[in-house]
């Protein structure tokens, strides 16, 4: 038996109706959270547009959750794409090189920025397909 291993990139986003990505984090209807399953292959980011992270297909399942670190607020509308997208070992490594913090602050890189599934409790998993 041959498990596949993902990674899972996060394309996070805040309801411009609040002030600042803060506020927006710890209303119900502040963040919207794009989720992509990553495996490896080789793509090019030259000229990044984010719409390379996306696959072909979006279908998508989504539900109400959480941030995954902490304080682990409840603001989280998820959309988890069904499909991957293929990433090499040396995207992977830039990936892990980028930073959480602004200009002007102590550096901080954007790992171990998960935790474990958590009990549905409750919440409704919908899905775009069928």
């Amino acid at each position: 038996y041959l498990a596949k291993m993902y990674t899972h990139l996060h394309l996070v986003h805040w309801n411009t109706e609040y002030p600042s990505f803060g506020e927006a984090a710890s209303k119900p209807d502040g963040l919207a959270v794009v989720g992509v399953f990553l495996e490896g292959k080789q793509t090019s980011f030259t000229n990044f547009d984010p719409t390379v992270l996306l696959p072909e297909s979006l279908d998508y399942w989504t539900y109400l959750g959480s941030l995954t670190t902490p304080p682990l607020l409840e603001s989280v509308t998820w959309i988890v794409c069904k499909q991957s997208i293929s990433i090499s070992t040396e995207q992977m490594k830039k990936f892990r090189s980028l930073l959480f913090t602004a200009e002007n602050v102590e550096a901080c890189c954007m790992v171990n920025n998960y935790r474990p599934p958590q009990p549905l409790k409750g919440r409704e998993v919908r899905a775009s397909f069928k």
